[in-house]
């Protein structure tokens, strides 16, 4: 009716007054189409905020006593939208279904990976009733081959008068889309943002040396590193000089570009004020070599006062877990990294373990995480840095480059709103890549 109308927009100024920022233009756009009755597809860089928009939904969903689901590809992203809700709208609103987790189904937000509901679809879930809004997080997920089928067909089968709020980073085709989510789901307004709040820099870290990969222009690959990289690939007999930070060199059967370790590329981060940082490797046996190396190498970030801090954390997070298990769970090398300021994230750790390297991160505690991939989908854990040690990764079937479209993603952590002026990105160099191809990317 035109009173329900006349509230839905009165909800915006409301809405907006709970919020630690003014609404980007995009956001105030996405807001009033869904107060209009649309659905939306919104694509905005990373860190953007895009997740207010679907925050709005709840708001609306909430004021017209009706349920909201918000549904993410992973359950650690599950977990953390999760908490963040409870805070907000206290934990008797809100549910969660993971598989792991199954918490307050009944809620009027319920958190969930998409595979929950379209399996609630298929099985007529009476959860669907009085169903608002859905809103579907990482919605470029579509385009995965191995999972992107459950969000065509909870796209398809969803009823047809709940409203779908579709968030993507990294949706480049937006407006085909958009038009397909408009034939199917009816009246979808398509909002696209391609402004990040926090400018991105790109580095290439050329053995121990931290050069721009782009000359002033930004739309030039740089001279200089054309330049290295040519000069170092006709140098047959090149052997690699002691480097600024004791770099000890390679004999002719390596690789002519030398890679340092991971201990000296967070000595050049802190040298250059690049920390916290985030090494994305894709595989989680890496990461946690990685953490170990950087101990070896007698990497420490922390302060006294940070460390007792650190350790008073995982105390209070690790308490229920029993004596005899500690040792078999790695807790005590975990522990001894975590106070040197170093931690990895990836699937194949201890949920408790996981959600401790978060808040230290976030906290500034922990300064440097090697991740796995997992960490670039929407997790809140934004760093100052995030460095690629390469540019190709398995893909479930053989190892591929990186897309436009995951770079962007994994880079999409770098700079904190708020908190940094800009983000840096660092891919470290090697034979193989070439200063064109990448630039492209």
């Amino acid at each position: 009716t035109g009173e329900d109308t006349l509230s839905l927009h009165d909800a915006l100024p409301i809405f907006a007054k709970l919020l630690k920022f003014p609404l980007d233009d995009f956001q105030e756009e996405s807001c009033r189409a869904i107060a209009r009755g649309s659905g939306v597809l919104v694509a905005a860089p990373t860190g953007a905020g895009k997740t207010v928009i679907g925050e709005f939904a709840i708001h609306l969903a909430l004021q017209r006593g009706q349920k909201v689901f918000y549904t993410t590809p992973i359950k650690a992203l599950s977990n953390q939208k999760y908490q963040e809700l409870c805070d907000r709208y206290g934990e008797s609103r809100v549910g969660i279904l993971t598989g792991d987790n199954n918490t307050n189904a009944d809620a009027q937000i319920v958190v969930m990976t998409t595979e929950v509901l379209r399996n609630m679809i298929y099985a007529n879930s009476d959860s669907l009733i009085n169903l608002d809004f859905v809103i579907m997080d990482e919605v470029h997920y579509l385009a995965d081959r191995f999972r992107g089928a459950v969000w065509e067909e909870v796209i398809l089968h969803l009823p047809n008068d709940v409203r779908i709020v579709s968030l993507s980073a990294t949706v480049s085709n937006a407006e085909e889309f958009g038009a397909w989510l408009d034939e199917v789901r009816g009246d979808t307004a398509i909002i696209v943002s391609e402004t990040r709040p926090v400018p991105l820099n790109q580095h290439v870290l050329f053995g121990d040396d931290l050069i721009e990969l782009f000359d002033a222009t930004g739309s030039r690959v740089n001279p200089e590193l054309v330049q290295k990289h040519s000069n170092k690939l006709r140098a047959p007999s090149y052997r690699p000089q002691r480097g600024r930070r004791g770099y000890q060199g390679l004999d002719r059967n390596q690789a002519r570009i030398p890679k340092v370790t991971k201990a000296e590329i967070i000595e050049i981060l802190d040298d250059e004020d690049l920390l916290p940082a985030i090494f994305f490797i894709f595989s989680r046996a890496a990461c946690d070599t990685a953490v170990r190396a950087c101990i070896q190498a007698g990497v420490r970030l922390t302060t006294s006062e940070e460390r007792d801090e650190i350790r008073r954390v995982v105390e209070e997070k690790c308490y229920n877990i029993a004596d005899e298990d500690l040792d078999t769970l790695g807790y005590f090398d975990w522990l001894s990294a975590l106070e040197r300021g170093v931690a990895a994230h990836h699937a194949g750790m201890l949920p408790a373990f996981k959600e401790v390297v978060e808040e230290l991160f976030l906290r500034k505690l922990v300064k440097v995480v090697f991740a796995t991939e997992t960490l670039s989908l929407g997790i809140n854990m934004p760093a100052k840095s995030v460095v690629l040690e390469k540019l190709v990764k398995w893909n479930g079937e053989t190892h591929a480059d990186v897309t436009p479209g995951e770079y962007t993603q994994l880079t999409g952590r770098a700079g904190r709103r708020g908190i940094d002026g800009e983000g840096h990105s660092l891919i470290q160099w090697s034979n193989n890549l070439d200063p064109q191809t990448v630039s492209n990317l």
